[in-house]
């Protein structure tokens, strides 16, 4: 790899501090056939990877019995924007004892109330 194909990434300035167990919005570009919409995913934040380019978060969210957990990475253009809607008490950095969680025993207390 030479040094002309080296691609600059800019850090998005609508995404909000967050860390795992805080609950975000994720706004999100999809295209569908023809046709780019923005989609929207609220979920706990389940891990934080850093480091660079090769940073990514995962979101999981339970609806109906059903789980999605997604993958973002934070330099990508097509997210549009990150907010924090609640923060969570967790002392571990990476929460998958989750997946094994289901009902009440699946939630996490809030650290404190978010200044709008």
């Amino acid at each position: 790899m030479n040094a002309d194909s080296v691609i600059e990434l800019t850090p998005n300035p609508d995404i909000q501090a967050f860390a795992p167990g805080d609950t975000v919005r994720v706004y999100s570009k999809v295209i569908e056939g023809g046709r780019e919409r923005t989609q929207m995913l609220e979920g706990v934040v389940i891990r934080v990877k850093e480091g660079g380019p090769q940073a990514a978060f995962t979101v999981r969210r339970v609806t109906h019995g059903v789980v999605v957990e997604r993958t973002f990475l934070p330099t990508s253009p097509r997210l549009e924007k990150v907010e924090v809607v609640r923060r969570g008490k967790v002392r571990r950095a990476v929460l998958h004892y989750l997946r094994g969680l289901t009902g009440k025993a699946a939630r996490i207390k809030e650290k404190g109330r978010i200044a709008r």
